[in-house]
């Protein structure tokens, strides 16, 4: 198994627009194969930043969604809507 970091800031002001992205973006993966599941954080000492900790079988798994038409289209809206980029870890045992 490995977990995928996910970190982005957003204006509170995108918030309400942004998360409905983000349901629609955690209810593709779920659809995926190889997904476990995931949780998203909201940061407590900086307002406007989250961390998304997504669970895969493997790391094929999670790049073969990463690299997906329907994933980049999504995260292509984030993007436009958030105040930095998108960053992504990937850990493993």
């Amino acid at each position: 198994m490995i977990k995928v970091l996910i970190r982005r800031t957003i204006a509170e002001s995108k918030s309400k627009e942004l998360n409905l992205l983000f349901v629609k973006l955690r209810s593709l993966a779920m659809q995926q194969e190889g997904y476990i599941g995931g949780e998203t954080l909201k940061r407590l000492d900086a307002p406007g930043e989250y961390l998304v900790i997504s669970r895969w079988r493997s790391i094929e798994d999670w790049t073969r969604w990463l690299v997906s038409k329907e994933r980049a289209d999504i995260q292509g809206a984030i993007d436009a809507l958030t105040d930095s980029e998108t960053r992504f870890e990937v850990y493993g045992h």
